[in-house]
């Protein structure tokens, strides 16, 4: 992974800056307080995001409502850059997510997009749901939280080891194998209960298996009499059906007498019907011969409405013309009344632009005046010809209406004398009718005789009926109690079955759980006695590797910064112990710089014993570090040029206010802040290492 430019808006410090970083070792130069940490900070959160228990208000700068990191890097060939931005709302929270990698964009939510990004890196799986300890321990911690790592309590720094190096699966197992160990143990105490009273199940199995044989036997001389019982109980249905069927016969008589008697009563009702009808249509007919039509009064009457509608339509006509030549007087009238009104008032011609004489401006306006005097009398005499036109048409359309009405009232009763020979037809239908109603109703008496005497010789079958309904009562009764008898018994029988079925069924779990109880007992041995142990076991050697492997390069690492007096090794907890002559001497009681020193020492080797496991990992040529000579003496910081040199890296970051450590990099990027805003020094803001030499 190499790291080519950051752009920052809006901050911490800084409001708008892109920095650009070049291959092999760079300095971030500055004074304390100018910015340079903050580059760190905004490298890691466009790579990962807030982390747990970090605040957005920690990063964006103060006053701002929305920041923004843009972060290119090149890993294995492939161009990648990553945007972030911040928001401020109630708190400040992280907005949008962006990532493009070959020139291809796609928005993320934080999450996914944290997850490509260690997918990109090549960090195992097990490392996105934990903080970004890998990326700090491989790539950049500040000098301080390593401190902290070294001062805290034992197991704290070995837990946080175990997850770093990935090896806090063993502990996990462990863990895990005492929860499962508990619930085993648990589990087989419950089942140890099941199986308590397996035998005595056994025995009571066989017990019922008896039982049960002697119900079937009782079942079966019970289903025999019911057989019988059910024999005779056919025989006395067999007769009560053939008498129920002389009784039924008897009822269809009965219905059909009733039938017939309606049919009867109908066909008089209709005849009586029919008669008054004729009385109806006689009567209908004598007064319709009395209502004779004139077909001749008619054409007169159309004839008339005819002439009065077309003199009608002159006379609209002619008052149409009147109306007519009334607007244009009109229209005339005002026209002169507008031409009085201009000449009144004119003193010189518009045309000749001469004056007007008054002489021949009164004989002018005399007259338009004679005109409309004229006109207006045309007017009285069209007004009064109008109103007797008006009075024409209304006495017109007065008689045009009578007209009308008394050729509809003449048609009307033409029609209804049209309809005298329908009626006529009808009344002979009505008497044809009432010859076949008599002859139907003479029919159906005689039919409705022969029916009651049937009725009267079938009567003898309701008795019978009622002494047979009795016997078989009494024998559905016997059939009945025998049959409750049987279903009393299949109950009992049913619930012995299923009673044996949940006892087998027990007994058949019981032995699956005293076969579970076995292996739950071989388990827990296995658990205890074999698996833990070689957990443990493999746990203590891979540390031990880890802590050979450790300890080696912390000695090498501290040598290189501090004196030979003093020396250094890992105890068993991975606590840094410090030896001057066989003697142990505690960190409280080292110098500032030694401090440092063990610090930095202890960061690379821990860079370097997690890049040997995690071999695939894609940040194993970038590395940054944060003022790692705190405290440093002129003979440390000499001696940082060749652990600079000893890294080995394509891509070195360093934050330092040391100048000093400027004739140890490749490049130099100078920041400054002024008045609250941090910014990189243009102009000589990047120094190469010969610029450096040559100064």
């Amino acid at each position: 992974m190499r790291l080519k430019k950051l752009y920052l808006e809006n901050i911490r410090s800084y409001v708008r800056e892109e920095i650009e970083f070049p291959e092999g070792s760079t300095l971030l130069s500055g004074d304390i307080g100018s910015g340079k940490t903050s580059i760190l900070l905004a490298i890691e959160f466009a790579l990962f995001g807030l982390q747990p228990g970090q605040r957005g208000s920690s990063l964006l700068r103060n006053g701002a409502n929305s920041g923004k990191v843009r972060l290119e890097f090149e890993i294995e060939g492939d161009e990648i850059i990553i945007e972030r931005s911040l928001r401020r709302g109630k708190s400040v929270s992280q907005d949008r997510s962006l990532i493009t990698i070959n020139g291809k964009s796609e928005e993320l939510a934080v999450t996914e997009l944290k997850n490509k990004v260690l997918k990109l890196l090549n960090y195992p799986s097990e490392f996105a749901k934990k903080q970004n300890l890998l990326y700090k321990f491989t790539v950049y911690t500040p000098q301080e939280e390593m401190k902290q790592i070294i001062i805290q309590d034992p197991e704290s720094r070995m837990n946080t080891l175990r997850h770093v190096f990935g090896i806090d699966k063993y502990k996990v197992i462990l863990e895990n194998s005492l929860i499962l160990l508990s619930k085993i143990r648990e589990e087989k105490r419950l089942k140890e209960a099941l199986i308590a009273d397996l035998e005595q199940h056994k025995l009571k199995f066989v017990e019922q298996e008896r039982e049960l044989e002697t119900s079937y036997g009782n079942l079966d001389s019970l289903e025999k009499e019911l057989f019988s019982k059910e024999e005779k109980r056919k025989r006395i249905q067999e007769q009560k059906q053939e008498i129920a069927e002389k009784v039924e016969e008897k009822k269809r008589f009965i219905q059909e007498i009733d039938k017939t008697k309606l049919m009867i009563s109908s066909k008089r009702e209709a005849f009586s019907s029919n008669l008054k009808l004729l009385e109806q249509l006689k009567g209908q007919i004598d007064e319709l011969e009395r209502m004779r039509i004139d077909e001749s009064r008619i054409i007169q009457i159309e004839k008339e409405i005819l002439w009065i509608e077309e003199e009608k339509e002159k006379l609209d006509q002619k008052n149409l013309e009147i109306n007519s030549e009334m607007n244009s007087l009109k229209a005339k009238n005002e026209e002169n009344l507008k031409l009085e009104q201009r000449i009144s008032n004119l003193e010189i011609c518009p045309t000749c632009l001469q004056d007007v004489d008054a002489i021949y401006r009164a004989n002018v306006l005399n007259k338009i005046r004679s005109e409309v005097i004229e006109n207006n009398k045309k007017l009285e005499l069209l007004e009064t010809e109008k109103a007797e036109l008006l009075s024409k048409m209304k006495e017109l359309s007065e008689k045009l209406s009578l007209k009308r009405k008394e050729l509809t009232d003449m048609k009307i009763l033409k029609a209804k004398y049209q309809s005298i020979e329908e009626k006529r037809e009808r009344m002979r239908e009505i008497e044809r009718s009432n010859e076949l109603l008599k002859r139907d109703i003479d029919l159906l008496e005689k039919h409705m005789k022969i029916l009651q005497d049937s009725v009267f010789k079938l009567g003898k079958f309701d008795k019978l009926f009622e002494e047979i309904e009795s016997k078989l009562e009494e024998a559905l009764h016997e059939e009945k109690l025998i049959e409750i008898k049987i279903a009393e018994l299949k109950k009992e029988i049913s619930l012995k079955k299923r009673q044996l079925e949940e006892l087998k069924k027990r007994i058949e779990e019981g032995e699956k759980t005293k076969k579970e109880f076995e292996r739950l007992s071989a388990l827990e041995e296995w658990i205890s006695n074999i698996f833990m142990p070689l957990i443990s076991l493999v746990e203590r050697n891979v540390m031990i590797r880890l802590k050979e492997e450790f300890s080696q390069l912390f000695s090498k690492w501290f040598s290189m910064l501090v004196s030979d007096s003093l020396n250094v090794r890992l105890g068993e907890d991975f606590t840094p112990i410090v030896e001057q002559q066989d003697y142990e001497i505690d960190y409280a009681y080292l110098s500032g710089g030694e401090r440092t020193a063990i610090a930095l020492a202890y960061r690379l080797a821990l860079n370097q014993v997690i890049n040997s496991i995690l071999s695939k990992i894609k940040t194993k040529d970038l590395v940054i570090l944060d003022e790692p000579t705190d405290g440093f003496s002129d003979q440390q910081l000499d001696r940082m040029r060749d652990v600079l040199q000893e890294l080995n890296v394509s891509q070195l970051i360093l934050v330092s206010h040391e100048q000093k450590i400027e004739s140890f990099v490749d490049h130099v990027l100078r920041f400054r802040k002024e008045d609250g805003i941090s910014k990189l020094v243009r102009g000589g803001g990047e120094v190469s290492k010969e610029q450096i030499n040559e100064n």
